[in-house]
């Protein structure tokens, strides 16, 4: 029987699988990387247990202490009454993330959920604004009407180096059109302002582009902030950016300051 286990994050006590049944580890991938002989450290006064975790993992702790409250759905408006905020309650979302928040993930599967997430949440973020042709095909059955998307406006995706660049990985496979623009910053560890090193922008976005800013992570906002200023500067407003992020801060910013 498997023993209740207390993650390093709080509100997290649930009961694992036993991952050294034959069952549980060919479920899916991501279940055969758990060791089959998990070491865990007795508390006296509680029954729960914690699963300890080696040196080589404990890089993910930074990681795991922001996604609190990640699988909440928040919806903060805007004065016009725009949705500001959106957090997909997919079940897959919520199995990625999971994912990411365990310490005990090795890079080559964290790599993997984050382009899944990337995906998943591309998908979510295009699903009111992408362009729409019409028109008739031959179908086996015979003539149908159809719609397309529009492919002489591809959606800007614009990865926040280098984090970015695994989420932004499967963007193509979700859209139609995509063009990429990077854009690359560095953050002075005390001051913690972002600061340029690489512009991949157009001179002008067009009236009807529509932008993805591709970023894992939102901590202190001044990187996403600064990429934000730096696309409307390039002629895109408000309403035509939508920010992709598997982890935000609550209540740090507003981006429609």
């Amino acid at each position: 029987m498997a023993v209740p286990i207390l993650y390093h994050h709080p509100n997290l006590l649930f009961s694992p699988p036993d991952f050294s049944s034959s069952f549980h580890a060919s479920l899916h991938p991501y279940y055969r990387h758990f060791p089959y002989k998990q070491r865990v450290t007795h508390h006296t006064n509680e029954k729960n247990c914690y699963l300890s975790h080696s040196n080589s993992l404990r890089r993910r702790r930074d990681f795991a202490m922001y996604c609190q409250k990640t699988t909440e759905q928040r919806k903060p408006v805007s004065q016009d009454g725009r949705m500001l905020v959106f957090v997909p309650p997919h079940p897959l979302i919520k199995h990625w993330v999971s994912v990411l928040r365990n310490e005990e993930t090795p890079s080559p599967l964290f790599r993997s959920a984050m382009a899944e997430l990337g995906r998943l949440l591309i998908y979510e973020a295009s699903r009111d604004c992408l362009p729409t042709v019409s028109g008739e095909i031959q179908s086996p059955m015979g003539v149908a009407s159809v719609e397309f998307v529009d492919p002489r406006e591809p959606v800007a995706i614009v990865p926040i180096l280098r984090a970015g660049l695994a989420l932004a990985e499967h963007a193509a496979s979700v859209l139609p059109a995509t063009k990429i623009y990077h854009l690359g910053f560095s953050r002075n560890e005390e001051t913690l302002q972002p600061s340029i090193y690489l512009n991949k922008l157009p001179d002008k976005f067009s009236e009807d582009a529509r932008v993805f800013v591709v970023d894992p992570m939102l901590a202190t906002g001044g990187t996403i902030l600064a990429a934000l200023n730096l696309i409307k500067e390039c002629g895109a407003e408000n309403k035509q950016i939508k920010v992709v992020s598997i982890i935000t801060l609550p209540d740090q910013f507003c981006l429609d300051q």
